[in-house]
């Protein structure tokens, strides 16, 4: 049967076989319909609405494909494994930004927050003790898949440079997952700054994001750094509960289109 494609936000009303085959919402429709037996899908209209920001390190396209993906599968009487949606999900991110980290799709099946290595099981991370984040959003819609390719040119001019910030950037991490395991919020931020600072050598930040980090900092965050593909999109700040208005404050002065404070749970248990 026919299929229609609807989705107000990207003004999109079409036919599935009017679209392009790698359009990413046909690639999620196609794959699960292909894992799911490979039968001509009945007459349907997909509805699609999202108040997620796009092209913002949101992970909107991921959280786009996971939504139809579930959806299509119970709309034909099936329920898939969560690690079968993640990898669908990553299929589709994989045709859309060329060689995404696969964060994306693993956080928004599984519905937690994880320690990821790409080529390593990823791991459940679960917070000792709780702590804010302000996120804020530069206003600028950025190409993930472009940002890859200019860290891809850049690793080739300089190779040694680059496997030392990628190192470096892997060791921040793991310092971070330990500090939030163990409650040692208090030495998020420093980690956080010093991640931005690699992030800006890799010219994966954007004077946007800087100017945003910087206005943060000076607005009394613990530390501030780019979330997401960089070159726009979103930033991060570490706040206290009794910072995080003036860090609001200080973002929106700064440029910010929006802002969110969001507080990261206890450990489960």
């Amino acid at each position: 049967g026919q299929v229609r494609l609807i989705a107000p936000d990207i003004h999109l009303d079409a036919l599935l076989d009017e679209l392009p085959g790698d359009h990413p919402l046909v690639l999620a429709i196609t794959l699960t319909a292909a894992q799911l037996g490979g039968a001509p899908l009945p007459a349907m209209e997909v509805r699609l609405s999202s108040s997620i920001p796009l092209a913002a390190g949101f992970g909107s396209s991921a959280a786009t494909s996971i939504a139809i993906i579930r959806a299509l599968a119970a709309f034909l009487g099936h329920s898939l494994p969560v690690e079968i949606i993640s990898e669908l999900a990553y299929r589709v991110e994989k045709r859309h930004h060329g060689n995404p980290s696969g964060i994306d799709n693993t956080v928004i099946a599984f519905e937690r927050p994880v320690y990821f290595v790409r080529g390593q099981p990823f791991e459940t991370l679960l917070p000792a003790k709780p702590f804010t984040l302000v996120i804020a959003d530069s206003g600028v819609q950025s190409s993930t898949a472009a940002v890859v390719a200019d860290v891809r040119r850049l690793y080739q001019a300089d190779p040694q440079a680059s496997e030392a910030a990628f190192t470096a950037i892997g060791e921040l991490s793991r310092q971070a997952r330990e500090r939030i395991q163990n409650g040692q919020i208090e030495d998020l931020g420093a980690l956080m700054n010093r991640n931005q600072r690699l992030l800006r050598e890799l010219t994966i930040s954007s004077p946007e994001l800087d100017r945003l980090v910087d206005a943060a900092l000076e607005s009394g965050a613990q530390g501030a750094k780019l979330s997401g593909g960089g070159r726009g999109g979103n930033m991060i700040a570490l706040v206290t509960p009794e910072t995080a208005g003036a860090v609001v404050t200080g973002l929106r002065a700064a440029g910010a289109v929006r802002t969110w404070i969001t507080t990261i749970s206890l450990a489960e248990g």
